[in-house]
């Protein structure tokens, strides 16, 4: 029996997913594209201050390997030779930084991320008394927030006919991106200072550190990272498809210190320890190209939507750029193969989508498990008129504003937990439709559907609401692992491996669920359209010089100010005229 299950397998591909809250090693056939078996690590995330959101790079690096070892024993329960994985691929959380020392292969301080609230049962760095900045050894996080007074200066820099960052990197000037990151770190932490003086530094996002480490680490790894990823620093030139001297300059970054650029689908180098040593690393791409490609979103004009702590969806807009005109960025979609043609995408962003599940887990302890909310949803069916607006650090696109912040309206002496769980729902396919109509309008060419994948996506409330307000239908294929798939095909594909074909019709029939819109267009516009005003009233919270900033002066506010001295003066002129000693 097992020896016949054994013959029917075709090559194996595993792939590395490791993203903000989780690693994952998944294994797959390559000729039926079937999940075989597969691990999963919960990782940390840090909260040393607020609008600040870190990661310990070893631990993540540490994570990959549990994965895959587990993952093997695994295979080996289910009498699957090993043997048979003929590649890896590496999906990744974007712009999330790392600098490590190329000596030793320690890390120079926290991968630095981007930003999210923490909950009360969130882990938080040790930080010394008095210091400015948490201990080394962790990396900067995609939603990290406490490089917005560095954006400010360096956005002053940027002729206003001129923007060069943006018409070569397709990227707005953001804390989101990896280059502002770095910035930080080289003014702020005198490690990474000192180690880039002395050459002994290398920077990176997620993917390369993991490839430098599993290749070999200080002893030969290799120092490189794919388009997807180099195309989300902010230093990277998307037309030239290299490190961009003019931008490096601009944010004063040493270009010694930055990996090598290569395709998504080709030997990068093979793995130096563990039970798959020896077997190449051929694939890489940043999570949401991956995801891209796992849908098989392969023609111009087709999008898919991942749903996991953000949201994010990419329009394929083929061998040419796209710039946007409605607050979207341009990405490198893909190049799979050293010779292939690149692919370029649209994208917009939701900073927070099941973040606020998690929050309104950790923080409001209204549901004890993310399962929960479409439980307590479906109880009532409705808002109720209430509407929840989680832009905890900031609205992304289309809007790009730092100084919004979340916020529950609409409430009445009716309105309990379920209908807050139902507008959380609500908020994440209300951000979505935002993004898809400025897609529409700058692509010319109306989405008939949307494809989805990503946790969230299991949620049957959430895909409906979505189907509701997008008013077209919602696709969903029933192997919901896309972004490790799109990693596997990449990594398959890679020239010198060659088990998986990229070929339209050699790729494997996918099985989909799909939603259509249950209410009518009229209803849809109308719940659309109250949104948009609870976004406005989001919007201006925080300003560089606001209460946030920590400065308990009331003087600060000169109408109040102002008030309290002239009130004071008032007194005592009562006082001396009325005779009262």
């Amino acid at each position: 029996m097992a020896a016949a299950k054994k013959a029917v397998l075709g090559p194996l591909v595993g792939a590395v997913d490791q993203g903000t809250s989780s690693t994952r090693f998944l294994v797959f056939n390559s000729k039926t594209a079937e999940l075989l078996s597969h691990h999963q690590v919960e990782i940390k995330q840090e909260f040393p201050k607020e609008g600040w959101v870190e990661q310990d790079p070893k631990e993540i690096l540490q994570s990959v390997y549990e994965c895959i070892e587990k993952t093997c024993e695994k295979l080996g329960e289910l009498n699957i030779d090993i043997s048979n994985i003929k590649a890896i691929g590496v999906s990744n959380q974007r712009e999330t930084t790392v600098v490590w020392d190329k000596l030793t292969g320690e890390p120079l301080y926290n991968a630095v991320a981007a930003p999210v609230s923490p909950g009360p049962s969130d882990p938080v760095a040790v930080v010394p008394s008095g210091s400015s900045v948490p201990a080394a050894g962790t990396s900067s996080v995609w939603l990290d927030l406490r490089t917005q007074s560095t954006v400010e200066t360096l956005s002053k820099r940027i002729p206003g006919n001129n923007n060069f960052v943006k018409s070569k990197t397709g990227l707005p000037l953001s804390t989101y991106f990896s280059a502002v990151k770095l910035r930080w770190l080289l003014d702020n932490v005198g490690q990474v200072q000192k180690a880039v003086e002395e050459d002994r530094a290398l920077f990176g996002t997620i993917d390369a550190w993991l490839i430098w480490s599993l290749t070999g680490g200080p002893n030969g790894g290799v120092h490189c990272t794919d388009v997807t990823n180099a195309s989300r620093t902010m230093l990277f030139n998307i037309h030239s498809l290299e490190w961009d001297n003019e931008l490096c300059k601009f944010f004063e970054i040493p270009m010694k210190i930055l990996p090598n650029v290569r395709s998504s689908s080709e030997i990068y180098g093979l793995m130096k320890a563990g039970a798959l040593e020896g077997v190449p690393i051929s694939g890489c791409l940043g999570d949401q190209s991956a995801a891209l490609v796992g849908q098989m979103c392969f023609q111009d004009g087709q999008a898919k939507n991942t749903y996991g702590t953000g949201c994010f969806l990419l329009c394929n807009t083929g061998r040419k750029c796209v710039f946007s005109e409605h607050g979207l960025l341009t990405t490198v979609a893909y190049k799979l193969g050293r010779d292939k043609p690149v692919y370029y995408a649209l994208e917009g962003s939701v900073a927070i989508a099941g973040a606020v599940i998690r929050w309104l887990r950790d923080n409001l302890g209204i549901i004890k498990s993310s399962e929960e909310i479409e439980k307590l949803a479906k109880e009532v069916g409705t808002s109720y008129g209430c509407y929840f607006v989680p832009a905890f650090s900031g609205l992304y696109a289309p809007y790009w504003e730092p100084s919004a912040r979340g916020i529950i309206c609409g409430l009445t002496q009716f309105t309990n937990k379920c209908h807050i769980a139902f507008a959380a729902l609500e908020a994440v396919c209300f951000q979505t439709r935002e993004i898809l109509d400025a897609m529409n309008r700058d692509c010319g060419i109306p989405l008939s559907h949307l494809q989805v994948d990503g946790g969230m996506t299991s949620n049957k409330i959430l895909m409906q609401l979505q189907a509701d307000i997008l008013y077209i239908p919602v696709v969903k294929p029933s192997m919901p692992e896309t972004t490790a798939l799109g990693a596997a095909m990449a990594a398959g594909a890679a020239e010198g491996v060659g088990v998986w074909s990229l070929e339209p019709d050699d790729l494997s029939a996918v099985t989909m669920e799909r939603f259509e819109p249950q209410i009518n267009a009229e209803e849809s516009g109308i719940r659309y359209s109250t949104w948009k005003k609870a976004v406005m009233k989001s919007m201006g919270w925080v300003t560089t010089q606001s209460a946030e900033s920590g400065d308990p002066s009331i003087f600060c506010s000169l109408p109040l100010g102002f008030f309290i001295v002239s009130s004071m003066v008032m007194l005592i002129g009562a006082r001396y005229i009325s005779g009262v000693p």
